[in-house]
């Protein structure tokens, strides 16, 4: 039998609040922060385009454990449009494929357009996206020239607010649903709007809870390393940050055994149904979720502490 491996790297917990520049894959800054730590796990929570900067939150340790949550949460962006043009790509870097006047538009008609997309909307995934089709990348496909069906999906806008209008350009930001498209709501305001638009600029300001919290930038990482780890592990977040906003519930340490075990557990004055923050004596326990039968089942067990 061969021996197994020491694990590589230190043991970090906690979640760091990336401000992921330009240029840079999600993946790519995912390794850098990784080796910068020392970690011996991480990941991230959903990939932010490479030309796109802002939040991109990395989960060490027990807190990949949360990071579906995350992926899943609501996001935050603030962009700007440039309207009269279309490219193939939705943004700056794709080829010009119109260019349209802008006659008769004004900011009223640009708020006016705006209001359209607030609430409950149907998106078509673009192209040039990280979707599979076939076992390919859609952007993959679209690079070889090919074009697929795509099916509309439902998105939300929760908030869409217009904070400058100098035509042709506007700064915007949103607020929406996981899965929602930018430069697909930048075309689709474009034709609202009868001159086509891409997207010239695009910072992800929040991910789920995390929308007043500060980032921290790769020159930032860089200067804490030369500090030493401890100087890089106080720019973490404790890793029930992540579900901020969720009801916690508290057990004794009988209850926090039987968890551990991965039975359902009934807790006095418990929220009646939704998914639930579970502390026991060391702390963070678990991810649980209300049963039909009003049991607490645990759904990710945590290291405690």
């Amino acid at each position: 039998m061969g021996r197994r491996g020491r694990a590589r790297g230190r043991p970090v917990n906690g979640i760091l609040l990336l401000d992921k520049p330009v240029g840079l894959s999600s993946n790519h800054a995912l390794q850098r922060v990784k080796r910068l730590y020392d970690a011996r796990k991480a990941g991230h929570t959903g990939s932010l385009d490479p030309l796109a900067d802002g939040m991109l939150p990395i989960c060490f340790g027990d807190a990949t454990k949360l990071s579906a949550f995350l992926l899943d949460a609501d996001k935050h962006y603030r962009f700007r449009i440039r309207l009269g043009q279309t490219t193939a790509t939705g943004d700056a870097e794709g080829e010009i494929l119109s260019e349209r006047p802008l006659d008769d538009i004004d900011c009223e008609r640009v708020e006016q357009a705006l209001g359209q997309f607030r609430g409950e909307i149907e998106q078509l995934p673009p192209m040039y996206s990280a979707l599979k089709h076939q076992g390919k990348r859609l952007y993959e496909l679209a690079r070889e020239g090919v074009e697929v069906e795509r099916e509309p999906r439902t998105v939300t806008i929760h908030a869409l607010l217009l904070h400058d209008c100098t035509l042709p350009d506007l700064d915007v930001s949103v607020h929406c649903s996981k899965g929602t498209y930018v430069r697909t709501l930048a075309e689709d305001i474009g034709e609202a709007l009868g001159c086509g638009a891409h997207v010239t600029a695009l910072r992800r300001t929040g991910v789920g809870p995390y929308t007043e919290l500060p980032m921290h930038t790769m020159d930032a990482l860089e200067a804490a390393a030369s500090a030493g780890s401890e100087a890089l592990d106080a720019l973490l977040l404790p890793i029930d940050t992540a579900l901020a906003d969720w009801p916690e519930v508290r057990v004794s340490a009988d209850t926090a055994f039987y968890l551990r075990q991965g039975q359902a557990v009934l807790v006095p004055k418990a929220p009646t149904a939704g998914w639930v923050r579970i502390y026991g004596d060391d702390g963070f326990l678990a991810v649980g979720q209300v049963q039909d039968d009003g049991k607490i089942a645990p759904k990710r067990l945590l290291g405690g502490g």
